[in-house]
């Protein structure tokens, strides 16, 4: 089953919508939010943006990935994004993908590993697990650099203010 499942878009367009969900994880890194961000992609259209807000919200599920796709869901009127394209800065965790696979998300593109939490491939791979009933592509290291950078840089800062 796995064989099957291929990236639909060149090198350009990977980085491309990288580059849109780095500028979702700037919104998070200027509201003092750790810098992750994430977009949907659905036939060449971005129909979800979203961002990290859980300190600004309290609520612990506001993960960029999250918002992104209840806004896609929403813009589309369905629960289903079938055909569809996540891009998201860091490795998604466990909720994310469990709410990947529930929406049928069939590719999953991600900048910097999370090995303490990642379940994308690095720590587990929920989103490619056979005994759920979708299984997503996914690819990681899509402009990986620049996603690891904001958030060294993020959490660097945050550690030097608490040395201050």
């Amino acid at each position: 089953m796995l064989e099957k499942i291929k990236s639909t878009l060149s090198k350009e367009q990977k980085e491309l919508y990288m580059r849109e969900a780095l500028k979702e994880a700037k919104k998070a890194k200027d509201k003092a939010e750790i810098p992750i961000g994430a977009i949907v992609v659905l036939d060449g259209e971005i129909i979800g943006r979203g961002y990290n807000l859980r300190e600004e919200s309290q609520d612990a599920t506001s993960h960029a990935e999250m918002t992104a796709i209840k806004n896609a869901c929403k813009k589309k009127d369905s629960w289903r994004l079938e055909n569809a394209q996540l891009f998201v800065t860091l490795e998604p965790c466990a909720m994310c993908s469990g709410a990947m696979i529930l929406a049928r998300v069939d590719e999953v593109y991600y900048g910097a590993g999370d090995p303490k939490g990642g379940t994308a491939g690095t720590f587990m791979n929920l989103l490619q697990d056979e005994r759920f009933n979708h299984v997503a592509y996914v690819e990681n290291g899509i402009l990986e650099d620049e996603c690891r950078e904001i958030l060294q840089n993020f959490f660097r800062k945050l550690r030097m203010n608490k040395k201050s």
